[in-house]
């Protein structure tokens, strides 16, 4: 066995965080296999002070060292590394590189109304044109704007915007940067033009001399500086912007071969897309409110976020605060005892988006809409499987209208598709099959773009051809025996109408 390379990926979602090591094998006849390794896993809770949520990003800083120390404890040499995180959130600098207090979190409630209000001074239309994404509260432009309200003394104060992976490696390299995918999360950065939208943010005022140039996924920034490597006793491993969005690095290990393919990452959330060469900045695209995000090897991606299992999530937390500890197996096997299609909600309706209560937002529903409320955890688990089901449904034939594309099926990837139910509910709701795999996706995304940046993959189509030889794929067929998805679809749809 030959490595011919090791990378080390660190994916970070809203819940937790994950250091992985990826050995590029070589085998007989030019064959490469890649070999991932989970080296630690870490929590990555939200913390409330007074009114504001926050992130503890000095706590992120401390585990991704303790990641780099485990790697090498465990035997791996990695040469490179990157991060990848949730979008949108950011933190400021001040003249002498420092952090001027924690980032806030993306469901912090200051940005609530500013949707409107933005609209109301730039229009709609406009604002979508220049920065191709859905309309969603915790969009960087609203965070921002919340800030420049607010009178807040850090606008004033700060010289350099980071988006949260930017910071983490600046944090271990001291090198200032800025990830292309992540820029265009901001609605700050606009897609045709591909450069930052100054006119909007002096019309907000919004400090436009923040934000760096952004720099291609694949590109190496810099190495581990000098005092870290020291306190870690680690060599100056190169950093890496990979895609340093999680859903750009999850779309990167889709293993499709050629365009033309839908994808869903399915995880707190559910991105639902497909990939194109030019945005979509279309009225209609608008309307349907799907997202342009940018991708890896000089893509787009043209996505609607959906809820997902961010709704469950909360269930569960919900019911171990009462004392009912449920794993997410037993979930699934009561969910599929309980009587079908017997509740179903939108899972985009603004209610479901915060904390606390997911259970009583999910009765509330139900008796808006005149249906029969979920009673245990095994119904309230089928409703919101079967609810996200007919959401991709409609998500793929809204995007199917907008590209004149017919999809033969969905790639589902990310760690929701060990929910196999949800994978099995969705093939048959959208009467198509499914291909789930794999899970690690980001992390195997994250560590695709090390390889480009290194030389080992020559390009994305090289680099998903490689997550094809090397991990499984599982196909769910739409099961004709499970009757009543027509009829739901019909009854979901309605609801989504009364409750939009």
């Amino acid at each position: 066995m030959n490595i011919a390379r090791t990378a080390l990926a660190f994916d970070l979602g809203a819940g937790s965080g994950r250091a992985f090591a990826g050995r590029l094998i070589q085998g007989e006849g030019g064959s490469r296999k890649l070999e991932v390794t989970e080296v630690h896993r870490f929590p990555n809770e939200a913390v409330q002070v007074g009114e504001h949520l926050h992130w503890d990003i000095l706590r992120l800083l401390n585990e991704l060292k303790k990641g780099i120390r485990l790697c090498r404890q465990m035997g791996f040499e990695p040469t490179t590394f990157g991060i990848d995180t949730w979008g949108v959130d950011f933190g400021l600098l001040d003249a002498n590189g420092e952090l001027l207090g924690n980032p806030y979190h993306y469901r912090d409630p200051h940005t609530d109304g500013l949707i409107e209000e933005i609209h109301a001074l730039v229009g709609a239309e406009a604002l979508y044109r220049e920065s191709g994404l859905q309309f969603m509260p915790f969009n960087t432009v609203y965070q921002l704007y919340a800030m420049v309200k607010a009178g807040s003394p850090k606008l004033e104060i700060a010289r350099t915007l980071l988006l949260t992976p930017d910071l983490l490696t600046y944090l271990l390299t001291g090198i200032r940067s800025c990830e292309y995918t992540m820029a265009t999360t901001t609605a700050l950065f606009d897609p045709a033009r591909r450069e930052w939208n100054k006119p909007l943010m002096e019309r907000l005022g919004i400090p436009s001399e923040m934000f760096l140039n952004p720099v291609s996924p694949g590109t190496i920034v810099g190495s581990l500086s000098e005092s870290v490597a020291r306190e870690l006793n680690a060599p100056k491993l190169q950093a890496v912007a990979v895609g340093t969005h999680d859903t750009e690095s999850a779309i990167a290990a889709v293993p499709a071969q050629g365009g033309g393919f839908a994808y869903l990452v399915c995880g707190t959330w559910s991105l639902l897309g497909t990939e194109l060469l030019e945005p979509l900045l279309t009225d209609e695209a608008r309307e349907l409110e799907f997202s342009n995000e940018g991708g890896v090897g000089d893509t787009f991606q043209l996505l609607k976020n959906i809820m997902g299992l961010w709704i469950l999530q909360e269930c569960r937390r919900e019911w171990e605060e009462l004392g009912e500890r449920i794993g997410y197996a037993e979930l699934a096997e009561r969910a599929e005892r309980a009587e079908p299609f017997r509740s179903l909600i939108h899972p985009d309706d603004a209610r479901f988006f915060g904390q606390g209560d997911m259970l009583g937002r999910i009765r509330e529903f139900c008796e808006e809409t005149g249906q029969l409320a979920p009673r245990e955890p095994g119904e309230y688990a089928r409703c919101i499987l079967e609810s996200l089901a007919l959401r991709y449904r409609q998500a793929l034939e809204q995007m199917e209208k907008l590209t004149g594309a017919g999809f033969a099926g969905l790639h589902m990837v990310g760690g929701g598709i060990q929910n196999k139910l949800l994978c099995r509910f969705t093939a048959s709701a959208i009467a198509r099959p499914v291909w789930a795999g794999p899970v690690e996706a980001s992390v195997i995304g994250n560590m695709l773009a090390q390889f480009i940046a290194t030389g080992e993959c020559r390009d994305l189509d090289e680099a998903r051809r490689l997550v094809l030889d090397s991990f499984p794929i599982e196909t769910y067929a739409a099961e004709a025996a499970e009757s009543g998805w027509v009829e739901a679809y019909e009854r979901y749809a309605a609801y989504g109408r009364a409750n939009a």
